[in-house]
Protein backbone atom coordinates (compact mmCIF):
# COMPACT_ATOMS: atom_id res chain seq x y z
CA UNK A 1 0.00 0.00 0.00
CA UNK A 2 2.73 2.71 0.94
CA UNK A 3 4.65 1.62 -2.65
CA UNK A 4 1.47 2.67 -4.36
CA UNK A 5 1.05 6.01 -2.75
CA UNK A 6 4.50 7.13 -3.07
CA UNK A 7 4.09 6.31 -6.83
CA UNK A 8 1.00 8.18 -7.36
CA UNK A 9 2.76 11.23 -5.88
CA UNK A 10 5.50 10.86 -7.98
CA UNK A 11 3.13 10.11 -10.98
CA UNK A 12 1.83 13.91 -10.19
CA UNK A 13 4.86 15.57 -9.83
CA UNK A 14 6.05 14.25 -13.26
CA UNK A 15 2.90 15.45 -14.37
CA UNK A 16 3.46 18.78 -13.00
CA UNK A 17 6.96 18.69 -14.35
CA UNK A 18 5.53 17.83 -18.10
CA UNK A 19 2.82 20.47 -18.19
CA UNK A 20 6.02 23.17 -17.29
CA UNK A 21 8.25 22.17 -19.91
CA UNK A 22 5.00 22.15 -22.05
CA UNK A 23 4.02 25.45 -21.09
CA UNK A 24 7.73 26.91 -21.71
CA UNK A 25 8.26 25.40 -25.06
CA UNK A 26 4.67 27.19 -26.21
CA UNK A 27 5.81 30.42 -24.86
CA UNK A 28 8.86 30.11 -26.53
CA UNK A 29 7.77 28.78 -30.12
CA UNK A 30 5.42 31.93 -29.51
CA UNK A 31 8.40 34.68 -28.90
CA UNK A 32 10.17 32.82 -32.16
CA UNK A 33 7.01 33.15 -34.09
CA UNK A 34 6.57 37.11 -32.43
CA UNK A 35 10.07 38.42 -33.50
CA UNK A 36 9.61 36.43 -36.90
CA UNK A 37 6.16 38.39 -37.81
CA UNK A 38 7.67 42.28 -36.81
CA UNK A 39 10.41 41.96 -39.30
CA UNK A 40 9.64 44.69 -41.63
CA UNK A 41 10.98 44.67 -45.52
CA UNK A 42 10.83 47.48 -47.18
CA UNK A 43 9.99 45.53 -50.58
CA UNK A 44 6.64 44.41 -48.98
CA UNK A 45 5.40 47.40 -47.81
CA UNK A 46 4.61 48.34 -51.15
CA UNK A 47 1.36 50.69 -50.87
CA UNK A 48 2.96 53.07 -48.03
CA UNK A 49 6.43 53.33 -49.80
CA UNK A 50 4.96 54.58 -53.00
CA UNK A 51 1.79 56.63 -51.52
CA UNK A 52 4.13 58.24 -48.91
CA UNK A 53 6.56 58.83 -51.68
CA UNK A 54 4.06 61.16 -53.73
CA UNK A 55 2.86 62.47 -50.56
CA UNK A 56 6.31 63.89 -50.34
CA UNK A 57 6.39 65.15 -54.19
CA UNK A 58 3.86 67.18 -53.51
CA UNK A 59 5.10 68.39 -50.20
CA UNK A 60 8.32 69.63 -51.92
CA UNK A 61 5.91 71.59 -54.50
CA UNK A 62 4.28 73.39 -51.50
CA UNK A 63 5.69 76.22 -49.10
CA UNK A 64 8.79 75.54 -46.79
CA UNK A 65 6.30 76.77 -43.80
CA UNK A 66 4.25 73.66 -44.77
CA UNK A 67 6.73 71.43 -45.27
CA UNK A 68 8.13 71.97 -41.82
CA UNK A 69 4.55 72.26 -39.81
CA UNK A 70 3.17 69.10 -39.07
CA UNK A 71 0.08 70.36 -38.07
CA UNK A 72 0.02 71.70 -41.90
CA UNK A 73 1.26 68.15 -42.88
CA UNK A 74 -1.96 67.25 -41.19
CA UNK A 75 -4.09 68.91 -43.67
CA UNK A 76 -2.41 68.57 -46.46
CA UNK A 77 -2.05 65.00 -46.10
CA UNK A 78 -5.84 64.37 -44.86
CA UNK A 79 -6.86 66.25 -48.30
CA UNK A 80 -4.56 64.15 -50.32
CA UNK A 81 -6.53 60.95 -48.74
CA UNK A 82 -9.70 62.34 -50.08
CA UNK A 83 -8.67 61.60 -53.76
CA UNK A 84 -6.81 58.93 -53.96
CA UNK A 85 -7.65 55.24 -55.41
CA UNK A 86 -8.84 52.19 -53.60
CA UNK A 87 -5.26 50.72 -52.23
CA UNK A 88 -4.30 54.21 -50.81
CA UNK A 89 -7.70 54.73 -49.60
CA UNK A 90 -7.19 52.17 -47.27
CA UNK A 91 -3.97 52.54 -45.98
CA UNK A 92 -5.13 55.97 -45.57
CA UNK A 93 -7.54 55.09 -43.43
CA UNK A 94 -5.10 52.58 -42.00
CA UNK A 95 -3.13 55.52 -40.50
CA UNK A 96 -6.59 57.69 -39.66
CA UNK A 97 -6.30 60.45 -42.13
CA UNK A 98 -10.20 59.75 -43.51
CA UNK A 99 -13.22 60.67 -41.27
CA UNK A 100 -14.09 56.92 -41.16
CA UNK A 101 -11.13 55.84 -39.29
CA UNK A 102 -11.11 54.32 -36.02
CA UNK A 103 -7.39 54.82 -35.56
CA UNK A 104 -5.20 57.89 -35.30
CA UNK A 105 -1.77 57.44 -36.29
CA UNK A 106 -1.12 60.74 -38.62
CA UNK A 107 1.36 62.18 -36.34
CA UNK A 108 3.26 59.16 -37.29
CA UNK A 109 3.78 60.07 -40.46
CA UNK A 110 3.73 64.11 -40.32
CA UNK A 111 6.14 64.45 -37.92
CA UNK A 112 9.05 62.24 -39.34
CA UNK A 113 7.57 64.16 -43.15
CA UNK A 114 8.08 67.44 -41.32
CA UNK A 115 11.81 66.26 -40.43
CA UNK A 116 12.40 64.90 -43.76
CA UNK A 117 12.93 61.58 -42.70
CA UNK A 118 13.11 58.81 -45.25
CA UNK A 119 9.53 57.03 -46.22
CA UNK A 120 11.07 53.79 -45.67
CA UNK A 121 12.03 53.99 -42.15
CA UNK A 122 8.49 56.14 -41.63
CA UNK A 123 7.10 52.56 -42.74
CA UNK A 124 8.93 51.08 -40.65
CA UNK A 125 7.67 52.60 -37.86
CA UNK A 126 3.90 52.07 -38.55
CA UNK A 127 4.97 48.20 -39.61
CA UNK A 128 5.98 48.31 -35.80
CA UNK A 129 2.41 50.15 -34.79
CA UNK A 130 0.22 47.88 -37.53
CA UNK A 131 1.52 45.10 -39.43
CA UNK A 132 -1.45 44.87 -41.60
CA UNK A 133 -0.13 48.37 -43.63
CA UNK A 134 2.32 46.54 -45.05
CA UNK A 135 0.01 43.94 -46.67
CA UNK A 136 -1.64 46.38 -48.93
CA UNK A 137 -0.82 45.61 -52.42
CA UNK A 138 -1.49 47.12 -55.63
CA UNK A 139 -3.39 45.17 -58.59
CA UNK A 140 -1.06 43.90 -60.73
CA UNK A 141 -2.03 45.80 -64.13
CA UNK A 142 -2.66 44.00 -67.10
CA UNK A 143 -1.08 45.32 -70.63
CA UNK A 144 -3.75 44.55 -73.32
CA UNK A 145 -1.52 45.64 -76.19
CA UNK A 146 1.10 42.79 -75.09
CA UNK A 147 -0.28 40.09 -73.13
CA UNK A 148 -1.37 36.40 -74.14
CA UNK A 149 -5.06 37.04 -73.89
CA UNK A 150 -5.52 33.28 -73.96
CA UNK A 151 -3.70 32.77 -71.20
CA UNK A 152 -4.86 34.31 -68.81
CA UNK A 153 -6.86 33.02 -66.02
CA UNK A 154 -10.72 34.11 -66.51
CA UNK A 155 -10.57 36.15 -62.93
CA UNK A 156 -8.32 38.60 -64.71
CA UNK A 157 -10.39 38.66 -67.41
CA UNK A 158 -13.62 39.61 -65.64
CA UNK A 159 -11.12 42.02 -63.66
CA UNK A 160 -10.21 43.52 -67.37
CA UNK A 161 -14.02 43.55 -68.28
CA UNK A 162 -14.46 45.56 -65.13
CA UNK A 163 -12.10 47.73 -65.41
CA UNK A 164 -13.56 49.02 -68.87
CA UNK A 165 -17.15 49.03 -67.29
CA UNK A 166 -18.86 45.78 -69.16
CA UNK A 167 -19.71 42.73 -68.11
CA UNK A 168 -20.54 39.55 -69.75
CA UNK A 169 -23.48 38.27 -68.35
CA UNK A 170 -24.31 35.00 -69.54
CA UNK A 171 -20.58 34.08 -70.08
CA UNK A 172 -20.17 30.51 -69.32
CA UNK A 173 -17.23 29.29 -71.15
CA UNK A 174 -13.62 31.42 -71.10
CA UNK A 175 -13.51 31.51 -74.88
CA UNK A 176 -16.61 33.64 -74.34
CA UNK A 177 -14.55 35.64 -72.15
CA UNK A 178 -11.65 35.84 -74.28
CA UNK A 179 -13.91 37.32 -77.40
CA UNK A 180 -14.88 40.01 -75.16
CA UNK A 181 -11.39 40.99 -73.60
CA UNK A 182 -10.29 41.06 -76.99
CA UNK A 183 -12.42 43.50 -78.69
CA UNK A 184 -11.15 46.03 -76.04
CA UNK A 185 -7.99 45.49 -77.08
CA UNK A 186 -8.64 45.58 -80.56
CA UNK A 187 -10.11 49.14 -79.37
CA UNK A 188 -7.24 49.93 -77.62
CA UNK A 189 -4.72 49.96 -80.74
CA UNK A 190 -4.19 45.88 -80.40
CA UNK A 191 -3.89 44.94 -84.06
CA UNK A 192 -2.43 41.07 -83.65
CA UNK A 193 -4.54 39.05 -81.76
Amino acid sequence: KQWYQRRVAITAGDILFVKMQFFHSLLLLCLVLLTSAVKYDPAKCEVCITFLTKFRATLDGLDNSIQSDHTKIDTVLRKECKTTQPKDERFCWYIGATETSATGMTQMVTKPMAFHKPVEKICGELHKKDASICDLKYEKQIDLKTVNIKKLKVKDLKKILEQHGQNCKGCTEKSEYVKKVEAIAASQGRSEL
